[in-house]
């Protein structure tokens, strides 16, 4: 038996992985696309390996309180064409296994037998990648070793919770339940978006929750884990968690490959380099939402934003975390002297909020146009983290039109 960690994303690699789930998202998207046709394409093994990990990885079986001196086991089938793919997953005290083939009806002694949970590949490809009214469960079976389960109650002896909770679970993520909301994703994560030091996910909870289950492209800035390659990334798996159907991006300037998993790329990149920016996503953008949880040195957030604003998508947010620095003189280079400066990211902002009003200026003179005027439709500031709406931004102002005529006739 192996761990889940070292082969989640066998035998395609991570990079490999995240392409077979781009395939599927674009298979997956509409009910006339044959899904079963493009598993043809990639690879019936080939897709199993990718869907027993997104369904290990939304699972969160390390969850499930082992039994002290035993396992429980789960065999999980996915059937194509006339062949089927099995993994069994393994919860005990020494953690989360998995390994290939079945290993229904057997168990160690003083073990129950593991249920088996058969489904269609491409039922299961369409409930995790395709959209949530598409989801169904017409090709489930459950399979319980029923006359142990009786005999266990005859002889009065309890049938352990975690016997039921590994199977539950799995069948959760395979009907697309998904209650965790961004607080409880960010506890169980390890990300410190919510906690003592910020309390970020209720905001974000509002603008997110009505993209859940989107297609997206999501890019955040600043991985976390400071020099450790293999350190970091907690916020990136809570995103992969709460968007199921996105691709995430990380950017780092350290090298955190590592971290990478299906649907998880990782870029070394230096924010404060225009070129890098804009190189990265000219190949992996447009994005849906860009997160600026990198340096927090306002000159490095405005470099970011001038360049990655543009590679978000028409109706996409783009989020500014921790706007406090800009107020910190020191390491983050801050100033509390002169809070309209617009070289620092609060000042900046505020231009912003002037550019939003772009069209009821009387004077033509009034300020400097910026090129966000007319695409940012909405700004939304809560303490510490900006959220910027992408849109258009050129309704016109009647009032405004009246004014500056009159005052333009009486020049």
């Amino acid at each position: 038996m192996t761990t889940v960690t070292e082969r989640v994303g066998r035998p395609n690699g991570a990079e490999a992985s995240t392409e077979i789930i781009r395939r599927l998202l674009a298979a997956t998207s509409t009910r006339d696309n044959d899904v079963a046709a493009v598993i043809d394409d990639l690879g019936a093994e080939e897709t199993a390996h990718v869907l027993f990990d997104e369904i290990i990885f939304r699972s969160r079986l390390q969850e499930v309180v082992p039994l002290p001196d035993g396992r429980t086991s789960l065999v999980l089938l996915l059937r194509h064409r006339e062949h089927g793919q099995t993994a069994t997953i393994a919860v005990g005290s020494k953690g989360l296994g998995v390994h290939d083939g079945s290993t229904e009806g057997t168990a160690p002694d003083g073990e129950l037998p593991p249920p088996v949970v058969s489904q269609e590949m491409s039922e299961v490809a369409q409930a995790l990648f395709g959209p949530r009214e598409l989801v169904s469960a017409a090709t489930r079976t459950i399979q319980w070793p029923g006359s142990e389960i009786i005999a266990r109650s005859l002889g009065r002896v309890a049938t352990p919770p975690s016997y039921y909770a590994v199977a539950q679970r799995v069948v959760r993520v395979l009907d697309r339940r998904e209650p965790a909301d961004l607080t409880e994703l960010a506890v169980r994560c390890g990300t410190d978006k919510w906690g003592a030091l910020h309390q970020y996910p209720q905001h974000y909870e509002r603008h997110f929750a009505p993209l859940r289950d989107h297609r997206l492209t999501i890019l955040e800035i600043g991985i976390g884990g400071y020099d450790d390659p293999e350190a970091g990334g907690a916020s990136l798996r809570m995103w992969k968690h709460f968007f199921p159907r996105a691709l995430i991006y990380g950017i780092d300037i350290v090298d955190k490959r590592p971290l990478d998993a299906p649907r998880l790329t990782t870029v070394t990149a230096d924010q404060s380099k225009p070129e890098q920016l804009t190189a990265f996503a000219e190949r992996h953008g447009p994005f849906d939402i860009v997160i600026d949880d990198g340096s927090h040195i306002s000159q490095d957030v405005i470099t970011t934003f001038r360049h990655l604003f543009p590679h978000v998508r028409p109706t996409g947010l783009y989020v500014i975390e921790d706007l406090h620095t800009a107020y910190w003189p020191g390491v983050f280079r801050g100033n509390d002297t002169d809070l309209s400066d617009p070289n620092y990211t609060v000042g900046f902002l505020k231009t912003l909020i002037d550019g939003l009003h772009h069209e009821e200026f009387l004077r033509s003179d009034a300020r400097e146009p910026l090129a966000t005027d007319t695409r940012i439709k909405g700004m939304h500031l809560y303490r510490n983290v900006a959220v910027i709406e992408k849109g258009p931004n050129a309704e016109g102002s009647p009032v405004a039109d009246m004014l500056r005529a009159a005052r333009n006739s009486g020049q």
